[in-house]
């Protein structure tokens, strides 16, 4: 059960053995009893009996692919996706006495937790300079004095605009708009923090930032490698995908430094055999690879393959296809020989025998896709590892067909939506070239600032003015010291949110909360009751209605807020039509639809059953590269290794948690109970280091330039993870991550494979912090 909103959880710790299958009448049980904590059973009825439902709430959480029209189950929603929408949907309210009870101070004390539990903001609130409370303010002169603050600016690129996957493509858009045509491209997104390496990845290689896999391809693939990304704990629903592949004689590789629930078998509560029987094995072949060593094992499958090729001329590659589609393979080949066994070895801690027998499953299969997540992109090494996969997948020839391709799995509703809408700070001069024509304005050319270059520009006094649609930047950036103190550098810091977060208190010299419908809310505009749409990981757009009631009266949308924001802000660009976008979405969607490729006819085909599907070039064999055709790359060998008497981190989140928000202290599959502050090592690593279960470290960072980060007194649990390495959760241990720390070529914050060390904590008695 949950602690009372007013209390702190309790941070006791308890170990039990990680459970070895996902989902399970379990999960129903966790996800009605968290839904009616929240919320009364009519409200948990009419969410959870509407969620991912033709003419129904998309669920905010993961950006998972619902199946067609006339396959969706009734109850179409994972155990997350239930906690979540009754997360947003609770009964609990701040109000204006919250504020006067609670001090900023009080509240930057609690944790990430004790805040999300409060409840729904309820109405404008506004902290002014010098104090040390919030307090409310009306939504006239809230929104005007953002607007006097940004028509202040010596310059448009003194502000930015941050936003969250949980906004709409209508919301996207129009902040967007808003800011291009207040005269800036400084526009970073959570993208910047999870996705940015595929996105750089795919369109150097393919000419698409994005997948090209539906969810026809996954289930008849005979051949689906799932690399470092946990199905069970982050998007569940990938799991009935996989069920159905397995059903259909598909295959699955796990290639993962933990072995996770998901990994090993589902047991899908919608069927007899998954309440009463053992389920479905989901990986037929585990591979338990050391962090970042993903690149060095596609490397190695590359030169099998073309070793194979050399034994069997003619039978392993696709030469038509590669001759066809593809630029760059005799160089890639050359390069691919070179790669040594001792490497692979040492940055993988596989065996020659276990890769090889990965590569007779390849060679075995007429149909491969490769999906991945956070595991491979938030390493400095993510953008070669992706394009490896791509040059992997390209030697057989799949892509573009039935079966085959790239499947970068998102772990936010419409973050991928919100790249299309033109939340990017590099959009191409033919997008902005479309706003010019439909607009009348010419929006700004240069680039703008991403989320880690914002922060540093924040530092150097350069941004005055941060606006955030959604999200929670403060708990979801690296480095969360130098972070915070960037964030309180600004003149004005706003957030148009539904929730309470840990942002709300790290705050310029003003601070607005500009609280906002949820998607599960009724929308009533002026030309009545409106939906949204949004873009799944298949580039599948489809609406979302809200049933219940506001949370309260004072709660606007999120376009309504940008619309009134823009129209107080921006002169002379008389040919946007504020007012009509705020009172009808439809026009907006009109806008998008002569703007955006692939979104014709936008608002008769949004509301067929189940929407439309966004052309995909590489499946028309078209790549939008500089050569025209799909690239082959030559990626330079990297072995993470980490000093003696050190481990190789990776930061990951807990089942019982979206994005940085925990909904409770426990971890069930990975069988932690009543603590977040855990350091999971292999029991080989911690024998070595002198340490057992129960003692307390500190986590110590370590880099090449001698600086180090720490995050304080966290308990040792003895876990299978991969030897010479350790797990722990974010958000609390990004403070480890220090801002210079990215992704070469995506600039993207490295969370994984960090160089730690096990300090033992000197007061073994102090509780672990909040």
């Amino acid at each position: 059960m949950q602690n009372p909103p007013g209390e702190e959880p309790e941070t006791s710790l308890s170990v039990t053995p990680p459970k070895k299958w996902a989902a399970g009448v379990l999960a129903v049980v966790h996800a009605l009893e968290y839904s009616l904590e929240q919320t009364s059973p009519r409200k948990t009825g009419v969410d959870l009996l509407t969620m991912n439902q033709m003419g129904g709430i998309d669920c905010p959480g993961c950006a998972w692919a619902d199946p067609a029209p006339g396959r969706r189950q009734r109850n179409e929603y994972c155990e997350n996706d239930a906690k979540h929408i009754n997360d947003e949907a609770t009964t609990r309210r701040i109000t204006a006495d919250f504020f006067r009870e609670h001090s900023v101070s009080d509240l930057a004390g609690r944790s990430d937790m004790w805040l999300n539990q409060q409840g729904r903001l309820t109405e404008p609130m506004i902290k002014r300079p010098g104090s040390d409370h919030y307090e409310p303010i009306g939504w006239n002169d809230a929104l005007g004095l953002l607007a006097r603050k940004l028509k202040g600016l010596d310059s448009p690129d003194e502000a930015v605009f941050y936003t969250s996957g949980r906004a709409s493509n209508e919301a996207a858009f129009v902040f967007q708009l808003f800011a291009r045509a207040l005269g800036t491209n400084n526009l970073p997104d959570c993208s910047n923090m999870c996705g940015e390496s595929s996105g750089f990845a795919l369109s150097e290689t393919l000419g698409v930032g994005k997948g090209t896999v539906s969810l026809d391809d996954l289930h008849h693939a005979d051949l689906i490698f799932l690399v470092g990304q946990n199905p069970g704990g982050n998007h569940p629903r990938q799991l009935s995908a996989l069920e159905e592949a397995k059903r259909n004689g598909g295959r699955i590789v796990a290639v993962n430094p933990l072995p996770e629930a998901g990994l090993r078998r589902f047991k899908n509560p919608q069927k007899p055999h998954g309440v009463a029987g053992r389920g479905t094995q989901i990986a037929d072949r585990f591979l338990h690879i050391k962090p970042g060593g993903d690149l060095a094992l596609f490397q190695a499958l590359n030169r099998l393959l073309l070793e194979a090729e050399d034994a069997r001329p003619g039978t392993v590659l696709d030469h038509d296809f590669i001759g066809a589609h593809t630029s760059g393979f005799e160089e890639f080949a050359r390069h691919a020989r070179t790669v040594g066994w001792d490497d692979v070895r040492a940055a993988t801690g596989l065996t020659r025998e276990e890769i090889e027998k990965v590569r007779d499953e390849v060679l075995a299969s007429e149909r491969v896709v490769v999906c991945w997540a956070m595991g491979i992109t938030q390493h400095k090494h993510g953008v070669p590892t992706i394009q490896e996969i791509v040059d992997f997948l390209m030697l057989r020839g799949n892509l573009g067909r039935a079966g085959t391709g790239v499947c970068p799995v998102r772990g936010h509703s419409n973050v991928q939506g919100d790249r299309t809408m033109g939340i990017w700070e590099q959009m191409p001069d033919s997008f902005l070239d479309a706003l010019r024509e439909e607009f009348g304005f010419d929006p700004p050319r240069p680039h703008g600032l991403d989320s880690v270059n914002s922060i540093k520009a924040m530092l150097e006094g350069r941004v005055k003015v941060f606006l955030a649609l959604a999200g929670k930047f403060v708990r979801a950036a690296p480095d969360s010291e130098v972070t915070e103190k960037a964030m309180r550098t600004c003149r004005l810091t706003a957030h148009i949110s539904t929730k309470l977060n840990r942002s709300h208190t790290v705050c310029g010299d003003t601070a607005l909360i500009l609280p906002t419908l949820g998607r599960t809310e009724r929308d009533i505009q002026a030309d009545g009751e409106q939906f949204v749409t949004v873009e799944n990981s298949m580039s599948e757009v489809h609406t979302s209605r809200g049933r219940i009631e506001p949370a309260s009266r004072m709660l606007l949308s999120e376009v309504a807020i940008l619309c009134r924001l823009a129209r107080l802000s921006v002169d002379g660009t008389k040919d946007i039509p504020w007012a009509k976008f705020e009172g009808d979405y439809n026009t907006i969607r009109d806008s998008i639809s002569r703007i955006v490729p692939g979104f014709h006819d936008f608002n008769a085909r949004v509301t067929r059953p189940g929407g439309f599907q966004l052309p995909n070039p590489v499946n028309e064999g078209v790549f939008r590269t500089d050569t025209g055709k799909a690239r082959f790359t030559c990626n330079e060998p990297v072995v993470p290794l980490a000093p003696e008497g050190h481990l190789l981190l990776q930061t990951l989140r807990s089942h019982d948690q979206w994005n940085t928000v925990p909904y409770t202290n426990n971890d069930r599959y990975r069988g932690i109970h009543g603590s977040r502050h855990v350091v999971l090592v292999n029991p080989a690593d911690l024998s070595a280091l002198g340490l057992a279960q129960g003692d307390r470290v500190d986590l110590v960072s370590v880099w090449k330039d001698g600086t180090e980060r720490r995050a304080d007194n966290f308990e040792v649990v003895s876990y299978p993870a991969a030897k010479g390495s350790a797990a722990a959760y974010y958000p609390e241990t990004n403070v480890l991550v220090p801002l210079d720390s990215v992704a070469d070529m995506s600039n993207q914050p490295t969370s994984k494979g960090i160089v730690v060390r096990l300090e033992p904590t000197g007061d073994r008695s102090r509780p672990a912090p909040v």
